[in-house]
């Protein structure tokens, strides 16, 4: 579909062939970023990975980050880390046991401190931390700000705009909140005479890289604080709403809960802590994933592109500087890709070869091709043990009196999309 956005021209992209030509066929040519007003100020100056034009800079810190700071190898060495918070998750709701509990609310506080502790090296929820900084207000204001609607990114012109209505303000004053708090933790782990740690988190690799440098383009401290707010942004949002979803529809099929649990029976037994090793023999659950992330997935249109030339595609000739959404909702929903396209059936994917990382256009969730979102590993592992080991601690059911068709499943609008309704349940431990 081609739309006229303001002075912008755009086109949205609604279906997998068409996905395909845009992040395969054409991938170099339309690998630039539009220059989105609140990335500017929230990403200094576009220096993240995210947001960053394409060109030799971006090149440096993708390879930074998919060969150092977002390996496999990298990756692996945080397993501690997620089962420990994946622990401490489950004793958050026992203690609600045998009321109700506000499991959306659990789930932020899980994704946030898995993002905190393998960033920086400690969580924000303890010790008071989390208040000091306000940390979760500091976070929702980002992702407001970022996925929120700017006159100015479809009236260029009228950029000046934004000083009147206080968006810019509000955009200085949030990155300065960040700021201040990177500066803090950057000045605890450039301290020298702090405790050795035996493990190192992403802010360690990223000021090594900055003290040592890394190929023939060095790192400043404002690059390095870009990609640590590019993690927060594309990994503490995406984790919740994936694990918020995928309890809400999963409530909703209790079939496809007992399923999962019979599956996890026969691999963890009687074992209370489901291990990351397990992962693998866990066929149904990982069908469960990506049944998810095709409903609902996290970035529901993928951050824009930018065509940086000419090209012909489907017969039609598209000028350089138009800008490309690519509806993955959408395509997720498409009834020429999907049978049955609106129910939850995990079951679809248990002989399929369709998978999320990018080579399956019917599912891309994380994108596709140059600009694809270099954390599906490290994103994908939070999620998976999580759900794992909530279906394998807790039986789960609505409170009494409430039935699936009274959840309400409407979307809040953002760059990021999760329901607007906390999910409410009742949980049940399955070991004493």
């Amino acid at each position: 579909m081609s739309l006229q956005l303001g002075e912008v021209p755009t086109i949205v992209v609604s279906s997998a062939a068409m996905a395909k030509e845009v992040m395969k066929t054409h991938d170099l040519a339309l690998a630039n970023r539009p220059q989105i007003f609140s990335a500017k100020h929230l990403f200094y100056d576009y220096t993240d990975m995210a947001f960053s034009p394409y060109g030799a800079y971006w090149r440096h810190i993708r390879k930074i980050c998919t060969l150092e700071a977002l390996s496999a190898k990298r990756v692996q060495s945080f397993s501690h880390v997620r089962e420990e918070e994946v622990a401490r998750l489950v004793h958050r709701i026992a203690k609600s046991c045998p009321g109700t509990v506000n499991l959306s609310k659990l789930l932020g506080l899980y994704a946030n401190d898995v993002l905190c502790r393998t960033t920086f090296g400690r969580g924000f929820s303890v010790g008071g931390d989390y208040d000091k900084h306000v940390f979760q207000k500091m976070l929702e204001e980002f992702q407001e700000l970022l996925g929120g609607f700017s006159i100015g990114d479809f009236f260029p012109s009228m950029e000046f705009i934004h000083s009147l209505t206080g968006m810019k303000s509000r955009l200085q004053h949030t990155i300065k909140c960040f700021d201040n708090l990177f500066d803090e933790v950057l000045r605890e782990h450039s301290n020298e005479s702090r405790s050795l740690e035996t493990q190192k988190n992403l802010m360690d690799v990223l000021i090594e890289i900055e003290k040592n440098d890394y190929g023939d383009m060095p790192l400043t401290r404002a690059n390095v604080k870009a990609l640590i707010l590019d993690f927060f942004a594309a990994g503490t949002d995406t984790t919740f709403i994936t694990l918020d979803w995928a309890m809400t529809e999963l409530v909703m099929n209790p079939k496809a809960i007992e399923i999962a649990q019979a599956e996890l029976q026969s691999v963890v037994g009687d074992r209370k802590s489901v291990r990351e090793t397990d992962l693998p023999q866990l066929p149904y659950l990982k069908a469960i994933i990506k049944e998810v992330f095709r409903l609902h997935p996290p970035a529901p249109v993928l951050v824009p592109r930018e065509s940086m030339e000419d090209v012909t595609i489907n017969g039609y000739c598209i000028p350089a500087k138009t800008r490309f959404f690519v509806n993955a909702w959408s395509i997720g929903r498409d009834p020429q890709s999907w049978v049955d396209p609106e129910a939850f059936l995990p079951e679809r994917f248990l002989d399929s070869t369709i998978d999320f990382k990018g080579q399956d256009f019917e599912l891309i969730p994380f994108g596709a091709g140059r600009r694809s979102c270099p954390a599906i590993t490290f994103g994908n592992a939070s999620v998976e043990i999580a759900l794992a080991q909530l279906l394998h601690s807790f039986d789960w059911q609505l409170p009494p009196g409430v039935q699936s068709k009274d959840l309400d499943m409407e979307e809040a609008f953002g760059i990021t999309m999760h329901r607007i309704e906390n999910l409410v349940v009742v949980a049940k431990p399955r070991f004493s």
